[in-house]
């Protein structure tokens, strides 16, 4: 008799706290989900969702998604799809989106490796978003932090050759995490050389939250790396 080993949950970087959903948030949801919304486990085309051809960014965890708004008006000939799995921040979005008159932004209300492995095709993104994801700051949580080998893995294989994965954080410790996991990936170059960290981009936003961080005396470290085109066979 074949026994199976049990099977071992898959460690999420993320807790739902749904918080509470104002009035327009939920009028968001139900009126304009249908326009900006796309549903998990669908296979994603976006030259078909948006009816064209141009670079597409997808921004991980966007918040209340107050930055990847602004980004979308300051760039109109890119595709972004923001993923949030908190529904009061998908709401605060399509109110922007609304309010922006933008249609350069589809929105996914779902765990994000979920949506990399099953519904994005390989090659197919431009760059890759990630500002200021859950620190996890106590040692026995580190293992639930976003950034790790097997999720950037993931990342380069979406990724074009040339595209950029982009990561933020105000915290030192996941900086420091951030940046060791990343020269180790083979896959990308560091911006801004080996063990430094990039300065700014001026198309990403100053959030509210990081100006107040800003002003409390907290760092920022800003981690840019282009995905390297393949080696050539000899």
């Amino acid at each position: 008799m074949n026994i199976r080993p049990p099977h071992k949950p898959e460690i999420r970087s993320f807790v739902r706290r749904e918080g509470r959903i104002t009035r327009s948030q939920q009028r968001a949801l139900d009126e304009l989900w249908p326009r900006y919304g796309l549903e998990a486990g669908q296979h994603l085309d976006l030259d078909l969702i948006f009816g064209r051809r141009a670079a597409s960014t997808l921004e991980i965890g966007f918040g209340n998604g107050a930055s990847l708004a602004v980004m979308a008006e300051q760039e109109p000939d890119t595709d972004f799809i923001g993923i949030e799995v908190h529904r009061p921040g998908v709401g605060h979005l399509l109110l922007e989106l609304e309010r922006r008159g933008l249609e350069n932004v589809r929105i996914i209300c779902a765990d994000a490796v979920q949506i990399l492995k099953e519904c994005l095709p390989d090659s197919s993104l431009d760059r890759v978003l990630l500002f200021f994801p859950d620190p996890w700051p106590k040692q026995r949580h580190h293992k639930r932090r976003i950034v790790q080998p097997g999720f950037i893995e993931l990342l380069a294989r979406k990724l074009r050759a040339g595209g950029i994965l982009h990561m933020a954080t105000d915290w030192e410790n996941y900086a420091e995490h951030m940046l060791a996991v990343m020269e180790n990936a083979d896959a990308f170059r560091n911006c801004a050389g080996q063990g430094h960290y990039s300065p700014r981009p001026a198309y990403r936003p100053v959030t509210k939250f990081e100006q107040r961080g800003q002003r409390l005396g907290h760092g920022m470290w800003d981690l840019l790396f282009e995905k390297a085109a393949p080696r050539n066979s000899a």
